[in-house]
């Protein structure tokens, strides 16, 4: 047996939808809390692969861990082991932020490099430089298995990133709270689960500041306790969803978000004639005619993100006009570009960086492949927008990032559903 999204298009999503909480956030914020001397409740924590596989970990390492209805408690105590197996890591790439906590706890770890999606180089070159310049001790010649511990030389020091990374940057921070002395990392990504993972960690008493900044300031060595906090909105569903409800001419009121976060989405929507607008935490979005062809670059945040270039490729690809998308950050990430191909998509790829798209009247459903995470939402989108039904495998990689997503699209009057086949 193996499952699938089944999706029959063509029909307006109208209504209210629910943000849940952000995938990037929970998944750095997790592996935090086994830095506390007592325990933490995380609240609005998304229910997805990612999340689930963490839990299974943490109570491998020795921790107590509770969750149920979007709330996690971590009791981090028990904690008694400094060492994974690769089967445990090999589904989700932020197994790596438990580096710098392990270490941070225990004095050091032993951690499989990460895996997750396959959209091109992921070096940890960054976190490896970081954990170094702050005195950790850090192998990784197998290739295979990251390796680190504490010296006699572990506190505070500047660190200079080489570019933004999100990834070094988190690990960066959760190994400097532990490290005595100051620490300056610069160059820091500034997105808002950078932000959050920051004020979770002064939550627990760490004295962090500068986070949406590039430069993070931390005083380490403060002892840390646990927290109750809750996870911001997830900016990536939110796109998604905002993106959809363009996609196939809705009207969508979504609720529990975070408008400033969706700037840069918000601005291209407006440019191809999508009707956008915001109020307190909720944002609006109708469309009615046909989408105007644009151009657009990924950037790091504030720019728009990598993360939502995949699904607004699909809603591009239907429309007048040629449109242009050119990816920064991730060189595979156009990898998807085949199955929508397969749905009647012109779309030409001009070099590994960008991809000219001639908007076609309407894409067809058929059986395709999501080839990583967002790619997945991108198959949805165009499974929405397209005419018959689309069966949208490896739906292993959806369930790693969105709650519960067919159940947001029936009530937003989709026919939506995750069948066994």
């Amino acid at each position: 047996m193996s499952e699938i999204l089944r999706i029959r298009g063509g029909r307006p999503l109208n209504g209210d939808v629910w943000v849940s909480g952000s995938k990037n956030a929970a998944v750095a914020l997790i592996p935090a809390a086994l830095l506390a001397d007592s325990p933490s409740t995380i609240d609005n924590i998304p229910d997805i692969d990612d999340v689930d596989c963490y839990r299974n970990i943490l109570e491998h390492l020795g921790a107590k861990v509770r969750f149920e209805k979007g709330s996690m408690y971590i009791d981090p105590r028990g904690v008694n082991k400094n060492e994974l197996h690769s089967e445990m890591v090999s589904r989700m790439r932020a197994s790596y932020y438990l580096v710098p906590t392990l270490m941070g706890r225990t004095g050091r770890a032993v951690v499989p490099m990460p895996g997750g999606c396959n959209i091109g180089n992921r070096r940890i070159d960054q976190t490896v430089n970081g954990l170094t310049m702050l005195g950790a001790k850090v192998d990784i010649s197998d290739g295979v298995t990251i390796r680190a511990e504490k010296t006699d030389m572990y506190g505070g020091n500047d660190v200079r990133l080489a570019m933004p990374s999100v990834g070094a940057t988190i690990n960066t921070m959760l190994a400097a709270v532990t490290a005595p002395g100051e620490t300056h990392i610069y160059g820091a990504a500034k997105e808002p689960h950078i932000v959050d993972t920051a004020n979770f960690l002064s939550s627990m008493g760490a004295k962090v500041k500068g986070a949406g900044t590039d430069v993070i300031r931390i005083t380490g060595g403060v002892p840390l306790h646990g927290s109750n906090y809750t996870v911001i909105p997830d900016q990536i569903e939110t796109g998604t969803l905002m993106i959809a409800a363009a996609a196939t001419h809705g009207d969508v009121r979504i609720h529990g978000t975070i408008p400033l976060h969706m700037e840069a989405l918000t601005v291209k929507l407006l440019e191809a004639g999508v009707d956008v607008r915001s109020h307190d935490d909720v944002i609006e979005v109708s469309s009615a005619g046909i989408l105007r062809p644009i151009k657009l670059k990924t950037q790091y945040y504030p720019g728009f993100p990598t993360d939502l270039q995949q699904p607004m490729t699909a809603l591009l690809s239907v429309g007048w006009g040629t449109s242009q998308v050119t990816e920064t950050i991730f060189e595979n990430r156009f990898v998807y570009l085949d199955e929508l191909r397969r749905m009647g998509a012109s779309i030409d790829l001009v070099s590994n960086a960008t991809a000219v798209i001639q908007g076609v009247e309407k894409l067809r459903g058929t059986a395709v492949t999501a080839t990583d995470l967002r790619a997945g939402a991108a198959m949805i989108v165009a499974a929405l927008m397209a005419d018959g039904v689309s069966d949208i495998s490896g739906v292993q990689f959806i369930h790693r990032g969105y709650e519960h997503i067919d159940e947001k699209l029936r009530a937003l009057g989709a026919e939506a559903e995750f069948v066994q086949i």
